[in-house]
């Protein structure tokens, strides 16, 4: 029997432009691009020069402080261009893929027959522990630490999210396979949505299976945590995502890295809403061009619509992302009357806007715009009500703000992530930036703790 969490606190936002259940034929990009930035924790020291011929699975970057950390190139080709910003920070690593690809390939064999020690280290060489983060403090694990637990959402509750059980479809073998290499690693958690039914989810093995029943953010990994096994001062729990632990399966089937995802098109602008296949840090601007309306200005995101990062048309697809979204852009937008229209079609968390009296299954096109400016932070208890933890948010925020470390650790700062504030700063009346207040108190508390 599945045990089951009810959860009342959240809110669900329905979008136009969810993604049908069928594939969109795409070109297959030319160039990629590793971003170091998506591998928060990671200090980069770049292995490559330009011009040099890499192999899918060759080291691009590692961690200056764990050499042992590592980023693998996603495809075989020539590494076209490292480029820097400020300070010779490393914005991003270009490869321009090759026609002929090549695999650097692993010694692996059975996940039962493997070691903890095995496992880790194989992950190590072949990049993918790059892909799993630990909390506290939403980083890379560290692979010198020993986790509380592993915790997998199997299930996205973000806006326009995609279907994983659509995703698992002729992968289930990888999938188990991925869960039995991640159990020599540490207790497993699989948390899945009560409306899933895929076989594999439901008899997935080596794991403790949860179902969640509620509205979002009931699929972030830190709600499911928070409401599993908690977690205190000193301890650590690692999170990777369902598509990570097929990386893991098919490494270990297959002796090779395969980075391609199964990644939504989404959002109201998109011609065609579906999925297609990508590896990450795959080239968008054809994939764009070729799905988009352009009768107006567009924001593209890699990621979804709450926590995603704003790309542009010529942008790459995050490492961590299986999901693009296009929305208006909303700089062209000239309302008479301003707010004091009934705006039947614009959504509204406060019944604001007359538009909730046409149900909750009635599809919004939202833009990107802010819609107000930035205020003091009121204390009006709409955070708490989005946020399904057992945290004071606003208090958090504040205490964040006021650089409280002593403050911040009583009120929880160990358990959160930026992604867990997301519908924070979507319903805020002040238009406080939520997210970049977590992930900048995240980064202060790390420092002085170090």
């Amino acid at each position: 029997m599945v045990n089951v969490i009810k959860l009342r606190k959240g809110l669900d936002i329905n979008l136009k432009g969810k993604a049908a259940e069928e594939w969109v034929r795409v070109k297959t990009p030319s160039t990629y691009a590793v971003v170091p930035d998506d591998f928060t924790g990671i200090v980069p020291k770049v292995v490559v020069k330009e011009q040099d011929r890499v192999s899918t699975g060759d080291a691009l970057f590692i961690d200056k402080n764990r050499p042992e950390l590592k980023v693998v190139s996603p495809v075989s080709g020539v590494v076209t261009s490292v480029e820097r910003g400020a300070r010779r920070k490393v914005m991003k690593i270009v490869v321009e893929a090759s026609q002929e690809q090549t695999h650097r390939v692993f010694d692996t064999k059975n996940a039962d027959r493997m070691s903890a020690d095995e496992v880790k280290n194989l992950l190590l060489e072949s990049g993918l522990f790059a892909f799993i983060r630990q909390r506290p403090y939403d980083i890379i694990a560290d692979p010198s630490s020993t986790p509380k637990a592993i915790f997998i959402s199997a299930f996205d509750s973000n806006p326009l999210a995609p279907s994983f059980e659509f995703v698992l479809k002729g992968e289930e073998h990888h999938f188990q396979t991925g869960l039995d290499a991640l159990a020599k690693l540490g207790k497993t958690y699989l948390n899945i949505s009560t409306r899933q039914q895929a076989k594999a989810l439901l008899e997935a093995r080596q794991v403790t299976l949860t179902a969640f029943d509620g509205p979002h953010p009931a699929g972030n990994v830190g709600v499911q945590i928070s409401h599993i096994a908690p977690i205190a001062k000193g301890e650590v729990v690692w999170t990777l995502g369902a598509e990570a632990v097929l990386f893991i399966g098919r490494l270990l089937n297959g002796g090779q890295i395969d980075f391609t995802r199964t990644v939504a098109l989404t959002g109201s602008e998109l011609l065609q809403p579906g999925y297609c296949k990508l590896k990450i840090g795959a080239s968008l601007e054809e994939i764009f061009q070729a799905n988009t309306t352009h009768d107006k200005d567009l924001r593209y995101i890699s990621g979804n619509p709450l926590t995603g990062k704003q790309v542009g048309l010529q942008g790459y697809l995050g490492a961590f992302h299986t999901q693009l979204t296009v929305i208006p852009e909303g700089d062209e937008c000239n309302e008479m009357l301003g707010w004091m229209m009934p705006r039947l079609k614009q959504f509204s968390v406060s019944r604001s806007y007359f538009s909730w009296l046409r149900g909750k299954k009635k599809e919004y096109v939202i833009d990107a715009r802010i819609k107000g400016g930035e205020r003091h932070l009121i204390m009006s208890g709409e955070y708490d009500r989005v946020l399904p933890m057992d945290i004071l948010p606003e208090y958090l925020v504040k205490a964040v703000i006021a650089g409280d470390i002593d403050r911040m650790e009583a009120l929880g700062i160990y358990e959160v992530a930026p992604e867990d504030f997301a519908l924070c700063e979507f319903v805020c009346s002040s238009k406080v930036e939520v997210q970049r207040i977590i992930r900048e108190g995240l980064d202060l508390l790390r420092a002085e703790m170090a």
